[in-house]
């Protein structure tokens, strides 16, 4: 079968080592994708100068090609979106990253050059704050820009807790896979990468369906986390991790860092500690700090109402008022604020948590969802 133009691009995209920058730079002087696989080897060493790369090798160039059409076929069949770096479609932000991929396949619908694009990122092991923040930011940031774009990894945690924000409050979310589009990972989340793809979201790698799947793989796509984005928010992270990296790399391209403070001694929320206290990044305790640091405008917002919880009685509804007015609240002081006494406040607050009006968090507090 006689290669199209989308094969030679996917086998050009998809040569080791290749990114968008080194693209550019090799079709300015071969012309175009077809010409570069119809060259020799010692005509493409002699026209860019040399070296050792494998693409000086015809059997490599060859074997480019051949695992490029059988992944167009795969990506015709299952309705994939190709886009190359020189389409219009590619991201506007990706553009200025000289290490992005020349080539990028996603799945669903999303606009990536909306105005406000976030990437929300931290550890695994995320806690019940970690959790609760994503929400709220995630929350507070769709009343105030509702073009809000939400990027993440899809992995276990941080990741995770932003994509389910984001689904539950109506924002197109994107997450970035460390591998193929032939299979979810992890396999636990797919009913919230089906949920993106449905729901104004994307799914979105570099990565052919075909290869294997290495760790370094989910270190590399953090560059694209970054680089899709205006601003990266870590919200809980341990002194090293995948977090700390994109942090790292979305400073490298002049893009804003904030960090979400945590107490001293906690264990997942040293990096982000050291990230503030390292002047690394700015702090960040809710919408209001991201909007000011990223002079973004916010839209005119009608306050929360206590009619938002129809079913609730008159001493749920005074509990609720009082978590609300104190925003993170231990239960002492809110059996004193609602003089109810506290055995009697636990059976309240354990029914609310059920019905999904509040937070537990640790310590014997409560906030609102």
């Amino acid at each position: 079968m006689t290669p199209t133009q989308l094969t030679y691009r996917m086998a050009f995209a998809g040569m080791s080592g290749m990114t968008a920058g080194l693209a550019r730079k090799l079709l300015d002087v071969v012309g175009n994708e077809q010409r570069f696989f119809e060259m020799s080897g010692a005509e493409l060493k002699q026209a860019t100068g040399g070296g050792r790369s494998k693409m000086y090798q015809d059997g490599y160039r060859r074997q480019c090609l051949s695992q490029a059409a059988a992944e167009e076929a795969f990506v015709r069949d299952k309705g994939i979106t190709v886009t190359y770096f020189t389409d219009a479609a590619y991201p506007r932000r990706l553009r200025e990253v000289d290490d992005a991929p020349a080539l990028i396949y996603s799945l669903g619908h999303c606009n990536l050059d909306s105005d406000h694009v976030i990437s929300v990122v931290g550890t695994r092991h995320a806690t019940n704050y970690g959790i609760s923040f994503c929400d709220t930011l995630i929350a507070d940031l769709a009343r105030a820009v509702p073009d809000l774009v939400v990027v993440s990894g899809l992995a276990y945690g941080i990741d995770i807790a932003a994509h389910r924000a984001a689904l539950k409050h109506g924002v197109s979310t994107v997450a970035v896979m460390g591998r193929g589009l032939n299979r979810i990972y992890p396999a636990a989340h797919r009913a919230e990468a089906v949920a993106m793809v449905k729901h104004d979201g994307m799914l979105l790698t570099e990565y052919r369906s075909m290869e294997e799947v290495h760790k370094g793989n989910f270190l590399a796509r953090n560059r694209i986390i970054a680089g899709l984005s205006d601003c990266t928010v870590v919200v809980e992270s341990g002194v090293t991790g995948g977090a700390l990296v994109t942090a790292s790399l979305a400073m490298n391209y002049n893009r804003d860092v904030l960090a979400v403070p945590g107490r001293c001694g906690d264990e997942f929320s040293a990096g982000c500690n050291r990230l503030i206290g390292s002047n690394r990044a700015g702090l960040i305790t809710g919408a209001d700090d991201l909007l000011a640091a990223m002079r973004w405008e916010a839209a005119p917002s009608e306050p929360v109402q206590l009619s938002l919880f129809p079913d609730l009685g008159d001493e749920e509804r005074q509990v609720v008022a009082a978590i609300r007015d104190h925003g993170d609240i231990h239960i002492n002081t809110l059996a004193d604020a609602v003089q109810i006494p506290v055995y009697r406040l636990l059976g309240i607050l354990m029914d609310l948590d059920c019905r999904h009006v509040v937070i537990t968090l640790p310590g014997c507090r409560y906030m609102l969802r």
